[in-house]
Order: structure tokens, then sequence, then C-alpha cells
């Protein structure tokens, strides 16, 4: 008993476990803000361009009630969801682009001491002007 409580506490207490649960909560609080996004604000607006309230639609066949228009409403909510969840993701993707091309954007020439062209920060001889590069000719 004492091996399967160590070894459940090792599982317990590894990186990825925790790492993962503070996803699914974060994510269960992000689902939230756009669940309420799409359900106080998008919807809304919506109504005011299509005056149809689909969650009344509905079919009776042999004494069952078919509410069909819950369904509806449940796809036109999946999609609005879906579709503010693309727009912040691409939005974070493209912040998150343009910092990583800030970050590649390193130095990686030098200007030769004698004859100003570009050339290679490792070059010990300038390729234009075929002047050797000593060391102290490439602090300046």
């Amino acid at each position: 008993m004492k091996g399967f409580l160590n070894e459940f506490k090792e599982f317990a207490l590894k990186g990825n476990v925790i790492d993962l649960a503070v996803g699914i909560i974060i994510g269960a609080a992000f689902t939230a803000i756009i669940t309420s996004l799409v359900n106080d604000i998008i919807s809304p607006l919506l109504g005011l361009f299509v005056s149809v309230n689909f969650s009344s639609l509905q079919a009776e066949a042999g004494g069952a009630v078919f509410t069909y228009g819950n369904f509806i409403m449940a796809v036109i909510n999946f999609l609005l969801v879906a579709l503010v969840l693309f727009m912040i993701i691409r939005s974070i993707n493209r912040m998150s682009n343009l910092k990583k091309k800030e970050e590649k954007e390193e130095v990686t020439t030098k200007a030769c001491p004698y004859c100003k062209n570009d050339i290679p920060l490792e070059a010990v001889r300038c390729p234009y002007c075929t002047s050797e590069l000593t060391s102290e000719a490439q602090i300046r």
C-alpha cells in the first residue's frame, strides 16, 4: 500500500499533470468569457438584423415534441464561439510571430573597416578588397 501511495504521489506531482490541471482551469475560465461574449454581445447584435427566435421553433409527431430550434441555436452559438476563438487565437499568433521576427533579426554581417562593404561576422578576410581582418581591425 505504501508503494502505491508513493507511486501515486510521484504521478500527481509531476510537472505535466500540474500544467494540464492549470490549463484546464484557465480553459474553463476562458470558455466562460467567450460564452458570455457570444451570448451577451454578439447574439443580441445578430438579433437586430435577424428577428427570428430559433429557440421557439418546434415540431410535433405522434405526441413527441422536437425542439429543432434549440438545435439550430446550439449550432449558431457553436459557430459564433468558434469564430470568436479563431479571431482571438489569430491575433495572439500574429503578435507572437511579430515578436519572433524581431528576435530573429540578429546581426549576421559587419562592415569591412577598409572598404566598408558588408561581410559575414566570421570573415577573416574581406571578399571585396581582400584585406586581412586582424583582431584589431575586427574590433573597429
